[in-house]
């Protein structure tokens, strides 16, 4: 468009009484507030999701309740980023609020891409996508020692007020380093006991097939059926009186294990630590393919990955891995092997304890 044009535009504008901004007026869409808007997007994303910013979504509800989503500008949302990150609790593990600011930027970026979605706003008028958000640190994971491990074992085996229910989450998550999630949602139709696999529903929608231990699917099945079995309910993890366990318990469990050892409060020490641990061992002794199928990766080639197209690991081998990782003998394992961790070893009728006191000199039991 030349000047001429500009100029006849502005004109004819001039002549009817109208501006720029009352040609996109009156289109009848309503824009939000934050307290009308985040209930229905919470409602909306999957449960995970909820977990992880529900509580970035609560302070700008306690913020911000009556201002629409149109209203606050990219620098006032940095603004309240930042305030936050001032009032975070600083733990052994804290890392400068790094992950506070990373994850709150997402919650406001999650609310407005469902408000793109919805046509309620335009990319262009989106704020919250131009807010930085911190790349992501080097994780400070790391695999745990062997005393470490049977520490962990040992408390969650030995304390607390259903040891035996302990014993079998940390024990799970030993033989199959699943997510907490996969541990909860754990079903009495996602065991095959014949093949001695279970299935483990990940984050993600990921599904798929694990082999564990003889040892484990028999203490799983004994479980379930001395609590309430399928009356009571379909999941296989639950309390004395039938009740499936939730997330609480591994929060209570983790909170434990933390005020019992000081060493695991400094490190913050979660399941994910075991799973960290499982898979450290699996690639040590088994390479990156199995343990890439251990944990549940997909091989992207977009992501320099495509190797892995050709040397996907099959469940043979995953459990030929559960076997040398119990030392069991696991129906569909191809191989044995002689190297199996001293801290995955355990009593047959106690899932996750300790053959002994992590402290003990003598040799270890054979399973």
């Amino acid at each position: 468009m030349d000047i001429d044009d500009l100029a006849a535009a502005r004109h004819l504008l001039e002549r009817m009484g109208l501006t720029v901004d009352d040609l996109g007026a009156g289109t009848g869409v309503e824009v939000p507030t934050f307290a009308a808007w985040i209930p229905v997007v919470r409602a909306a994303v999957p449960a995970t999701t909820v977990a992880n910013y529900d509580t970035y979504w609560r302070i700008i509800e306690r913020e911000w309740p009556e201002r629409r989503l149109d209203e606050p500008s990219a620098t006032e949302i940095g603004r309240l980023v930042q305030g936050h990150r001032d009032n975070v609790v600083v733990r052994a593990n804290s890392r400068d609020g790094h992950a506070a600011v990373a994850h709150f930027v997402s919650a406001f970026r999650c609310l407005y891409s469902y408000a793109e979605r919805d046509r309620l706003i335009e990319h262009r008028d989106n704020p919250a996508a131009v807010v930085p958000r911190p790349a992501a640190l080097p994780g400070l994971r790391h695999a745990l020692t062997v005393d470490q491990v049977l520490e962990l074992a040992h408390i969650a085996a030995t304390t607390g007020n259903d040891p035996a229910l302990d014993a079998l989450i940390v024990r799970l998550h030993i033989e199959t380093a699943c997510r907490r999630g996969a541990v909860i949602r754990l079903a009495l139709a996602d065991l095959n006991v014949a093949d001695c696999l279970v299935r483990l529903r990940e984050k993600g929608g990921v599904v798929r097939w694990h082999p564990v231990s003889p040892t484990l699917m028999r203490r799983l099945v004994e479980h379930a059926a001395q609590r309430g079995g399928a009356q009571t309910t379909d999941r296989v993890l639950r309390y004395r009186g039938g009740r499936p366990i939730g997330r609480r318990r591994h929060d209570t469990l983790t909170a434990r294990l933390r005020a019992r050892l000081p060493w695991a409060a400094a490190l913050g020490v979660s399941a994910h630590w075991i799973r960290h641990t499982t898979l450290t061992w699996v690639e040590r002794e088994f390479g990156m393919a199995v343990a890439r199928a251990f944990a549940g990766h997909s091989a992207s080639p977009a992501r320099g990955m495509a190797t892995f197209t050709y040397t996907g690991a099959s469940i043979a081998e995953l459990a030929t891995a559960v076997a040398v990782l119990t030392g069991e003998p696991h129906p569909l394992a191809t191989r044995d092997r002689p190297s199996r961790p001293r801290w995955a070893r355990t009593e047959p009728g106690r899932c996750g304890a300790p053959d002994r006191h992590p402290g003990a000199e003598s040799t270890p039991k054979t399973v």
